[in-house]
């Protein structure tokens, strides 16, 4: 601040030092700047000298003290002059002052705005012209008029050339700025004339578009973009150049950018465009987040639908698996019927799955193993497929699966195997024979792994197949495939901690096999247990009852949590099985909260048709949950894992 302090007193004693007046008013009219000449030259009183004094102040001031002559109307002398200094333009002009003097004033306009004003006392040079004009009788008057005129501009002649050397400075300091700023700008920033030949560049092409060139002013746009880059853009340059100014988006072959490109006529003088002004940015990331943010969208509205619809079809689904499995224990079932009826079981067992991929949209995938018998399953996915197989195309189970049931996601391999089955029939049939066969298979490797192989007599995998097969969206079928039956059969198998691998066999034909984890379901029996039934759907209860039953519990039943509050008071109850979603004031969630804090020794869980990742389902925190539909099998395994822990 010191420093500031004396380089402006610095700067007010040198300028009082010269010889010349000085006056600095800003864009408001105000005075900013001057030295004592100003106030010698003009005998102006100190309030019109101190900084902030107004030009229409001093015009005023001088105009009733008589500086410019006569005048009639004061008033409009003063707005005359306040008008014409608010126009800033630089002149230079000689006037005769009232006192006799003759002064000269330049005028030049600030960059920040505002004028700076130069007052010279020509008296004596005038006076010397005269005097020249007296006593040369020799000289002309003609000549001498000439010479006062050529003095007169050649005085002009400078002031005019110093105004011009200080708008060069700074216009030069100016292209310098404007230089530094495009530079730093992360965007290529061009200019084409109307033939597309570039007149101006930035040097951030290459950065934006990577395998371009850098130096490309005087050289044609389709030179300095590449010939794909270039027919990309020539439409819309073709558009500028007729006067519509337009924004698009191109993808950069080379570099795989995406890539904003503005492009702005450059209309001169006229209405016709004289060129185009360019701006390129890249916009990869914007456009990937707008990608992920359009994904993210999509999951939040399947989890709204998932929410809305989930329920009433799960719902539906145990009714029907509940149904299904009470006919199926039905003594002297007519003949056929007990295949219908596993089929039926199936069906409904995929529509759970089909509720689980609806979640996967909007959660991670829940891997629900059960007790599973692989011999049943085979006959369940042979019944299945048989229909969609054309005439001469059979499926068979080579060698039986070995005895006793197996804890695997059901839904998740028969689904995968389903897929694996409708691959091996496309490929059968695309080789043109239109009859092969479809072999299904099963077997323990060192009782670590169970290995599941789906193996076909057509004309087996192709290298690039081999080895790309597993990748997204990868498809042999062209328009009509997806590329996502092995990806989904590969993500399904992974999630349940096994492998996938694709061969071809020895004798011809495609082999995929899936190897998971071999976990043996336990084949001891439950201890009868004692459960309380919460549910309010009486046809769900029903069916959760002849579920329980049938796994040798006892039950008694409630249809709301106020309802099932009283009946735990009741001696002896082991478990408390309650769907979440329940009528009235309390929830399962609030039931299971208030039999917790009464530290009631019954074990809990929860059942609910609504997908994982849900904010309610949630809420259970490590209360188990079981999802809606499930079977019988499935309720003992959950029932068993719990007993466990």
């Amino acid at each position: 601040m010191e420093r500031e302090d004396g380089t402006e007193k610095l700067t007010r004693a040198g300028l009082n030092l010269i010889q010349q007046a000085l006056s600095i008013f800003d864009s408001d009219l105000r005075l900013a700047v001057s030295n004592r000449q100003y106030q010698r030259m003009f005998d102006l009183p100190d309030h019109l000298t101190r900084p902030g004094t107004t030009f229409e102040e001093t015009i005023r001031y001088l105009v009733l003290r008589g500086e410019y002559g006569a005048v009639t109307d004061t008033e409009d002398a003063v707005r005359l002059r306040v008008e014409q200094a608010r126009a800033f333009q630089p002149h230079y002009m000689e006037r005769k002052r009232a006192n006799g003097m003759t002064i000269s004033v330049e005028g030049s306009p600030l960059p920040q705005g505002g004028w700076v004003t130069v007052y010279t006392d020509i008296t004596g040079i005038k006076a010397q012209e005269a005097l020249l004009r007296g006593r040369s009788e020799e000289l002309s008057g003609e000549l001498l008029d000439h010479a006062e005129r050529l003095a007169q501009a050649n005085r002009e002649l400078a002031a005019t050339n110093a105004a011009l050397e200080e708008a060069k400075r700074e216009l030069t300091e100016m292209e310098a700025r404007t230089r530094l700023v495009t530079e730093m700008m992360p965007a290529h920033i061009a200019h084409v004339d109307p033939g597309l030949f570039y007149t101006y560049s930035n040097r951030r092409l290459s950065a934006v578009m990577p395998g371009s060139l850098s130096d490309i002013v005087g050289r044609h746009a389709s030179e300095a973009l590449g010939p794909e880059t270039f027919s990309k853009i020539r439409p819309g340059l073709v558009r500028a150049l007729s006067g519509e100014a337009h924004v698009f988006e191109i993808t950069h072959d080379h570099s795989g950018r995406r890539i904003r490109i503005a492009l702005t006529p450059d209309r001169g003088a006229g209405d016709r465009a004289q060129g185009v002004y360019i701006l390129s940015t890249d916009v990869t990331e914007e456009t990937q987040a707008r990608a992920a943010l359009g994904q993210t969208a999509k999951r939040e509205l399947a989890a709204q639908l998932t929410s809305g619809l989930a329920h009433d079809f799960a719902n539906l689904l145990t009714i029907i698996l509940g149904l299904q499995g009470r006919i199926e224990r039905l003594p002297q079932l007519p003949e056929g019927a007990g295949e219908l009826v596993r089929a039926t079981l199936a069906a409904a067992r995929r529509g759970g799955t089909l509720l689980d991929r609806i979640a996967a949209i909007s959660g991670p995938r829940e891997v629900r193993p059960q007790p599973t018998d692989l011999g049943a399953l085979f006959g369940d996915l042979q019944i299945m497929a048989r229909p969609s197989l054309p005439e001469g195309m059979t499926i068979e189970v080579i060698g039986p699966p070995e005895d006793g049931a197996v804890l695997v996601d059901a839904g998740s391999l028969q689904d995968s195997l389903l897929n694996l089955i409708l691959n091996a029939r496309d490929a059968i049939a695309a080789s043109g024979t239109g009859a092969g066969r479809i072999m299904l298979s099963a077997r323990a490797v060192r009782d670590t792994w169970l290995e599941v192989a789906v193996s076909d007599t057509g004309p087996g995998f192709s290298p690039e197949a081999l080895d790309h097969g597993l990748d997204p969206f990868f498809t042999t079928k062209g328009g009509e495939g997806s590329g996502l039956g092995l990806s989904m059969v590969y993500d399904h198998t992974k999630l349940q901690g096994g492998t996938v691998k694709l061969a071809n066999r020895p004798e011809g034909g495609a082999s995929v096999t899936l190897r998971l984890p071999l976990r043996r379901a336990g084949t001891a029996r439950q201890t009868p247990l004692l459960v309380l039934l919460v549910e309010d759907s009486e046809e769900i209860r029903t069916d959760l009852r002849e579920m329980l039953r049938s796994l040798d519990h006892n039950v008694i039943e409630a249809a709301s949590a106020d309802e099932a509050l009283d009946l735990s008071e009741l001696p002896g109850i082991d478990l408390v099985l309650s769907d979440i979603n329940l009528p009235g004031q309390l929830s399962g969630l609030d039931l299971a909260q208030r039999l917790s804090a009464r530290h009631h020794p019954a074990r809990l869980v929860l059942m609910t048709s609504l997908p994982p990742g849900d904010p309610l389902r949630n809420r259970a925190g490590s209360v188990p949950v079981l999802t809606k539909p499930f079977g019988p099998a499935e309720l003992s395994a959950h029932l068993v894992r719990k007993e466990a822990a």
